[in-house]
């Protein structure tokens, strides 16, 4: 009886299994969740990955059976505690084909969690691509994920990527399936394309794509007085324009992104971008944290070095639009409207000037995107611009941040600024009644879709509560 005893422990411990209806779904215990920062992690009770829509059911009745919080999780990438849970955590990685492709309406209809890293080069089969994908460290996140949380790239003639969903699929959280478009329940699908995995289990999405199309990348030095002063002219020059400022110096890196019949070429050197770019640089970074000092020199050192000069490439738009994220960091990411860049930027700048203690790592990314009628898009009714700042953690060491990061939130804040749902803010209910004029709009549907609060957490109580 003992031997029995201890075998079934153990059995409970590594996996549940559910019978229902015929369909047997697994669970884990035990599973350890981290982000791809390693700066949030939980300890969810339950851990399940579904093959089909019927075990997503059926972990959802599981979950009401036992008075459950249900969370679901994509790649991980999000630098805050958005999909963190000690309750069920449904990971979407087994349920990732490509269930059509409309070639005449060069749409493509995929289970949500298929990885954009794996989307692409299935695309690429069908001569087809997204107008404006968000690549980069972050290509290995779900489609479901990055629409849900507001993802972006830039370019102020498109708009962030859940404006590329034509439709989708929701089941709620009494096991029912919502189809969502334009023509049904729109309602819903005006708020569950930025659906921050509150509504319900995204399983399908449907994306409106554009035919393949190969992109040159031109890079160069300039100055942030010279940008800020020609902003408009430069988002009329380049069709996916963004620039990256240095703090502590006048240092600008500027890029376009434009449609071109080029052959592809590359302007990477394993040297400069990893041995120098990646390896150097970590380790001074992690110099700095002792000598805080040094970061204004390293970013100065590093511009001179690395981005100082023009280059050229050119290839597939998937390939040109990654970008690499380096190493573990901290980020920040605030939607401000378009018109405020300069005076945001400049008095972000100023701030770091007068409190020269205060330091910032390379770089403040800035980009832009167009406005849209999604509920909680950060965009929402209105052009924006995104600033995007970073504090590494070299070596997964932490570094000093909370006064660079009130100061950087109170100016966002000041200019109008919405943050990025995957990033972590300081932000409540109240902050985000001001910030969007359809958030009561999005609370009441959410209620109805969810009246227990399933899918709810820590971070999503702060922004409902």
């Amino acid at each position: 009886m003992a031997l029995f005893d201890l075998l079934w422990e153990r059995f409970k411990s590594s996996r549940l299994t559910l019978l229902m209806t015929g369909i047997m779904v697994h669970g884990y215990k035990g599973v350890q969740f981290q982000n791809w920062a390693k700066t949030y992690g939980c300890s969810p009770e339950m851990y399940y990955q579904p093959t089909s829509v019927e075990e997503v059911r059926e972990v959802l009745a599981l979950a009401r059976q036992q008075n459950k919080k249900v969370k679901v999780v994509g790649g991980g990438h999000s630098p805050s505690d958005i999909a963190c849970t000690d309750g069920f955590m449904i990971h979407m990685g087994k349920m990732n084909r490509i269930l059509q492709v409309d070639k005449e309406k060069k749409q493509v209809t995929v289970e949500a969690g298929i990885l954009l890293a794996d989307l692409h080069p299935q695309l690429d089969k069908h001569g087809l691509a997204m107008s404006n994908p968000s690549l980069g460290a972050v290509s290995e996140v779900t489609v479901a994920g990055v629409i849900g949380t507001g993802t972006h790239n830039t370019g102020i003639k498109h708009g962030i990527l859940a404006t590329q969903v034509v439709a989708l699929t929701l089941m709620t959280a009494d096991g029912a399936v919502l189809e969502c478009s334009e023509s049904s329940n729109a309602d819903v699908f005006q708020a569950a394309r930025v659906h921050l995995g509150c509504l319900g289990v995204i399983l399908t999405v449907t994306l409106q794509c554009v035919p393949q199309f190969h992109l040159q990348e031109t890079s160069f030095p300039s100055t942030l007085k010279e940008v800020l002063d020609n902003l408009d002219s430069h988002l009329k020059k380049s069709e996916y324009f963004r620039f990256l400022w240095f703090p502590h110096s006048e240092n600008v890196r500027i890029i376009y992104q434009d449609h071109t019949s080029k052959a592809p070429s590359s302007a990477s050197n394993w040297f400069l971008d990893y041995a120098i770019g990646f390896y150097l640089l970590e380790f001074l970074l992690w110099i700095s944290t002792y000598l805080p000092g040094l970061v204004g020199w390293i970013n100065r050192f590093f511009f001179w070095l690395l981005f100082n000069s023009k280059k050229e490439s050119s290839n597939l738009s998937h390939k040109i639009l990654t970008y690499e994220c380096l190493f573990k960091q901290h980020v920040q990411d605030w939607a401000i409207p378009r018109e405020k860049t300069k005076e945001a930027l400049l008095e972000l700048k100023a701030m770091l000037e007068a409190h020269p203690k205060v330091v910032a790592h390379f770089p403040v990314e800035v980009r832009f995107a167009r406005g849209d009628e999604i509920l909680l898009s950060p965009c929402f009714q209105r052009d924006s611009c995104y600033m995007n700042i970073i504090m590494y953690r070299p070596y997964g060491k932490d570094v000093p941040r909370l006064d660079y990061w009130l100061a950087y939130e109170t100016i966002m804040k000041k200019f109008g600024g919405r943050p990025h749902w995957a990033k972590a803010h300081n932000c409540t209910r109240k902050d985000f009644e001001t910030m969007y004029p359809a958030f009561r709009k999005f609370c009441d549907l959410r209620e109805k879709l969810d009246p227990s609060g399933m899918f709810l957490n820590s971070y999503l109580e702060k922004v409902f509560y």
